[in-house]
């Protein structure tokens, strides 16, 4: 049964429920409601809760404990044998599973019948083909071992699929007619539902951080299938950056050092741009500019933050990049040849630096206006003049901030992709130039994931140790923003 009519039929059994517990809470109370210890919807939803919140939790905990049940079944009837040189059990199964659901969508688009899917005599050619007539993807490691186990994760995952189905609706309905039964005048339904409702809540702010701990063990668990076919040393140290496709990683240079380089420099450029503009925006709007102007200039200002990235990549590529090859480039207006194309680390700098504008400006400016105005009449009232008042007073008592401010927009540069895409180019090499292309770790993570990945090769599998790097960068960053900030806050009345 598809998960949507399921959860369709889980809460019709909580809503049926919800109208019987009110309508039997009433009905022992004589239809008068001040006989009743709560009113007569909480035990509506006390029925409600018990039916949707017990089937929503098994219904959850199946899902995610059924593929590594059937996974782990799998993988151990797979001879060692099997198991090519370079790979492992782990990059085997992840073929199997691609395989598996490459024959639920051959049957879905209706390419193969469900008895030749399941037929364990059927030819490995026969499948591949299947396979690529319903745009599953496909790789030269399926095999007749790995065909068989898909065949086998398949069946069992519909038979988990199918007692999921009933078990969830035998709980829905159980713990229905187990809250129905409690529908009495004396029961405190709205304690129950309050402490209910709390409980969900708590769930609810946990979501974030067991997201934050999944997407951190799948970056790690990649990570280490890459080092395993990969030395972390040649990672870490190599000044190249060539990957090859054609020798399973014996012939590649994995190094991430020209990629880091090429982040931090692009980084930097658009830094020096948004930084010097953010900054004295910030101080205008709060301190020069009129209630009319600031009302007008500030929501204006704003607006760069909600463009998306792909609209200032192409403005990199199609105006910026011209532009500066037009000043810079081979007979341009400054007669120097400093610029061949455009792009280049200059070119998505600029336009990055742009796009961060409102980041700086909008962080600070909320926090120059923290600073209270008893310190700038304090101010006036020695003779500072009002420049001198932004200088001395409040620049200093937002100082904290505006780092942290600085230190978040640096960790928003790092991570950019699209700009750098179109604007840098894809050419990772250590240099000073900044007339020259270059790239980052995000845009690599995007050129080697992209297209029919085997991930059984380091070439693949490098776009998750580059996230882990990114990962511990960023966070390093977003740690010390708030470390100086939390650090050198001070607190006004």
């Amino acid at each position: 049964m598809p998960i949507f009519w399921l959860l369709i039929i889980v809460v019709g059994v909580a809503s049926v429920g919800y109208l019987i517990g009110r309508s039997r809470a009433l009905s022992a109370a004589g239809g008068n409601s001040r006989g009743l210890h709560s009113l007569p919807s909480y035990y509506g939803w006390n029925v409600f809760l018990k039916s949707i919140v017990p089937a929503g939790g098994i219904l959850i905990l199946w899902l995610l404990a059924q593929p590594f049940y059937v996974s782990s079944v799998v993988s151990g009837e797979i001879p060692d044998s099997e198991i090519r040189e370079g790979s492992s059990r782990g990059l085997l199964m992840a073929e199997v599973v691609r395989t598996a659901e490459g024959l639920e969508q051959a049957v879905n688009s209706g390419n193969m019948t469900e008895d030749a899917a399941a037929n364990p005599e059927i030819e490995v050619e026969v499948v591949t083909e299947k396979l690529k007539e319903s745009g599953a993807v496909v790789t030269s490691a399926i095999t007749k071992p790995v065909v068989r186990a898909a065949q086998q994760f398949r069946a069992m995952s519909s038979a988990g699929y199918a007692l999921m189905s009933i078990a969830v609706i035998m709980v829905a309905a159980a713990g229905a007619l187990w809250a129905i039964r409690e529908s009495k005048p004396s029961f405190r339904a709205r304690n129950v539902v309050e402490q209910g409702i709390r409980a969900l809540l708590i769930g609810a702010a946990s979501i974030a951080i067991l997201t934050t701990i999944g997407i951190v063990l799948s970056l790690i668990f990649n990570t280490i299938e890459f080092f395993r076919l990969y030395p972390a040393l040649d990672f870490f140290t190599l000044l190249e950056w060539a990957p090859s496709f054609s020798g399973r990683g014996g012939s590649s240079s994995l190094g991430i050092l020209p990629l880091l380089w090429g982040t931090l420099y692009i980084s930097i450029v658009a830094l020096l741009v948004s930084v010097p503009v953010g900054l004295f925006s910030a101080v205008y709007l709060s301190e020069y500019a009129s209630p009319r102007v600031r009302a007008i200039a500030k929501p204006m200002l704003e607006i760069l933050a909600g463009i998306p990235t792909i609209v200032y990549g192409l403005f990199a590529l199609l105006t910026v990049g011209p532009l500066l090859v037009s000043v810079f480039g081979d007979g341009g207006l400054l007669g120097v040849s400093w610029q061949g194309g455009g792009r280049a680390v200059i070119t998505a700098g600029l336009v990055m630096g742009i796009m961060l504008i409102p980041f700086v400006s909008s962080l600070s400016d909320d926090i120059i206006n923290a600073v209270p105005q008893a310190m700038r009449d304090g101010s006036y009232g020695l003779g500072a003049t009002k420049s001198e008042t932004i200088k001395q007073v409040v620049l200093p008592a937002a100082l904290p901030g505006i780092v942290g401010a600085i230190l978040l927009a640096t960790s928003r540069a790092i991570g950019e992709t699209m700009i750098v895409v179109l604007g840098a180019g894809a050419a990772a090499r250590l240099s000073l130039n900044p007339f020259e292309a270059m790239t980052t770790v995000t845009a690599k993570i995007v050129s080697q994931l992209t297209g029919d990945s085997d991930f059984a090769s380091p070439e693949a599998l490098v776009a998750f140790a580059l996230g882990m790097t990114l990962f511990v960068l960023t966070l390093g960053l977003n740690v010390f923003a708030l470390y100086i900030v939390r650090k050198y806050r001070e607190q006004y009345e």
